[in-house]
């Protein structure tokens, strides 16, 4: 194994700490009788534990030695791979050495560890090269990487001759990009100590925009912006605004579901971290991905300054925004941050320039293109919600009548009439007799 992880060249990036480095070297030694035999087993151990925690984080099953040596090919970035995330297969000789790499993978991928495993009285490599996974829920594991890797590996499994390969494997990063910004869908901000500061978010939930009930105007803003947005065209920040409850939240998760096969990709930023949306900006600037940068419940009192951070990525920083970064984000205020009274009258304030005081705190709602109001629905509408979700579960068996009854004895007895309150009326429903 070692003579032949020694032979790659676009790979030879990948970590030196990896699981394929760390059993190249022992493949190594125990060649070359470098070892003692209780050592070299627990050596052995340790890395087939690290490969269970992998293939545990992303739902690994079958054989976990070829899904392993898949995810390294997605996950590596080099110019190589970011090059044909953008373009696909190319022409060029840089293509030799890749083809000399897969030559090497898929050797590695049909590496016999029979030899080791007799002489060292071991099974452990054919426990993971026949493997059956417990099954898990998917809140356990990041299934959209499980299911591009694996389908990554079943294709190098059977691909027949060199170009096969390449075919493949350049295809897999055109299709679903490479690295962790192409497999993941959601992001959030990490460590900052991190070269890379995003860290993805593996459980984003299912919501679809079909499954807010009403609403359909301020859908459609939000559809026909983010349609622009994710076909290269020209498209604004959006700013969704209202009362409480309303969907303004569901709304911008459905987008990331409606189009995460588009290109799109989101990162939730709070407004604590907003010192970091530079360092953002300039990791995701240049790939090949559409970034909506989601702020929820975006509201600024007045001596809180880090609005000013956000005025300055939007528009006014000397760098400007890249053409595929964009801001939603969801706020009870219309113009986010809190003003008073006395903000109006010039009268009753001890600073000379008061106007110049409102138009600053407006300036940063100003910069959202695209604001769209969500409010509280009527009685009707209401209840129109609650028939709209119950019948999205045929266990709720309820007539009309009998939902906008029950309906109107729980809104009055919590938050009042908002869509949240209609679906927590539903999961009521559902975890009770009383539709039976």
């Amino acid at each position: 194994m070692h003579r032949l992880t020694s032979q790659l060249i676009v790979y030879r990036n990948i970590d030196s700490d990896s699981i394929l480095f760390k059993l190249s070297d022992i493949c190594r030694r125990y060649t070359e009788g470098e070892y003692m035999k209780e050592a070299l087993i627990s050596e052995i151990y340790v890395q087939i534990n690290r490969l269970l925690d992998v293939a545990t984080r992303y739902g690994f099953n079958t054989n976990l030695w070829h899904n392993y040596l898949a995810f390294l090919l997605a996950v590596t970035e080099n110019p190589f791979t970011l090059v044909s995330e953008k373009n696909g297969a190319q022409a060029g000789t840089v293509n030799d050495f890749a083809k000399n790499d897969f030559a090497v993978f898929k050797r590695l991928f049909d590496y016999d560890f029979s030899d080791i495993e007799k002489g060292l009285g071991i099974h452990c490599f054919s426990t993971i090269e026949s493997y059956r996974a417990i099954m898990k829920s998917e809140q356990i594991f990041n299934k959209s990487v499980s299911e591009k890797v694996q389908e990554l590996s079943q294709a190098i499994e059977t691909a027949q001759g060199d170009d096969a390969l390449y075919q493949c494997v350049t295809d897999f990063y055109k299709t679903y990009g490479v690295g962790k910004l192409g497999l993941n869908r959601a992001f959030r901000i990490g460590n900052e100590a991190n070269i890379s500061i995003l860290e993805p978010i593996t459980a984003t939930g299912n919501a679809r925009l079909d499954d807010l009930v009403g609403y359909d105007i301020q859908k459609q803003k939000l559809i026909e912006n983010t349609e622009a947005f994710v076909a290269g065209r020209r498209a604004n920040n959006v700013l969704l605004y209202g009362d409480a409850g309303t969907g303004k939240s569901t709304s911008i998760k459905a987008i990331l579901n409606e189009y995460e096969s588009r290109g799109l990709r989101m990162i939730e930023v709070y407004k604590h971290e907003f010192k970091y949306l530079s360092r953002v900006i300039s990791e995701i600037k240049n790939r090949n991905y559409r970034f909506i940068i989601y702020m929820d419940d975006l509201s600024f009192e007045e001596f809180e300054i880090e609005y000013k951070y956000l005025k300055a990525v939007i528009e006014g920083g000397l760098e400007t925004k890249p053409e595929n970064v964009l801001i939603y984000a969801t706020s009870n205020r219309r113009h986010l941050i809190r003003e008073t009274w006395s903000d109006r009258n010039d009268g009753g304030s001890d600073e000379v320039h008061m106007s110049d005081t409102v138009q600053e705190k407006l300036s940063l709602s100003d910069r959202f293109g695209v604001t769209i109001g969500y409010f509280r629905p009527s009685p009707d509408e209401f209840y129109n919600i609650v028939i709209g979700l119950a019948r999205q579960y045929p266990e709720i068996t309820l007539s009309d009548e009998a939902l906008k009854d029950e309906a109107m004895k729980w809104e009055m007895r919590h938050s009042g009439m908002s869509g949240r309150t209609a679906q927590q009326f539903i999961n009521h429903l559902l975890g009770s007799s009383l539709q039976k």
